[in-house]
């Protein structure tokens, strides 16, 4: 099953990164390993950020997962950590919504440096439950999926009208040989009853 294990906001405006805000979502993980799994993950999202740069995308893999970066020219930048079963796009597409999502909250950046990490944009829990399912986080996913049910019920559809085809061939070929038997019939009804009229 395809997952995102963490979603985050980071400021790489500075030649260190900061995290704004990231929340995860490690049930899938050993209880024992989660805290590591989480360091790993956030010292992942920070490197990301330092390395690429502004205006581009990354994305790195590591062990178990990975993770997707986007850098905006003004040093903000969004994370996606997800499996490897995760679409590539989606991701972009989910970390494009919490970015604007978050710039709309907070335009400039030195709004940025007075955030407490983890409290300022709550609504990162949300998305990260939200988006587990690609086709809610990507429209092109949800019509591609609606085209493929739609193709499916066509398919299906063809295939009963075969079917009747074949059903009404049968019935055609089964009324021919009925209308000779019944001309057969009436040719011998009308010579038998030839005799009784006068």
């Amino acid at each position: 099953m395809v997952k995102i294990f963490a979603l985050g906001i980071v400021d790489g405006s500075d030649s260190k990164a900061r995290i704004l805000a990231m929340n995860h979502d490690l049930s899938s993980f050993n209880f024992l390993q989660r805290g590591s799994v989480q360091e790993a993950m956030n010292f992942l999202a920070g490197t990301v950020v330092e390395r690429t740069a502004p205006g581009n995308r990354a994305q790195v893999e590591q062990h178990t997962f990975v993770g997707h970066v986007y850098v905006r020219t003004d040093g903000l930048a969004g994370v996606a950590v997800t499996d490897f079963d995760y679409p590539r796009r989606t991701a972009h597409t989910v970390i494009n919504k919490i970015i604007d999502e978050f710039s709309q909250r907070y335009p400039s950046p030195q709004q940025w440096r007075n955030l407490v990490p983890d409290t300022s944009f709550p609504e990162l829990r949300e998305y990260l439950g939200r988006f587990q399912d690609p086709h809610n986080a990507d429209p092109f996913l949800r019509v591609q999926r609606e085209l493929d049910e739609t193709k499916i019920v066509l398919h299906k559809t063809m295939e009963s009208l075969l079917q009747r085809g074949e059903k009404l061939d049968d019935l055609v070929a089964r009324s021919e040989v009925l209308s000779g038997q019944s001309k057969m019939f009436y040719k011998t009804a009308k010579s038998t009853n030839s005799c009784c009229y006068y």
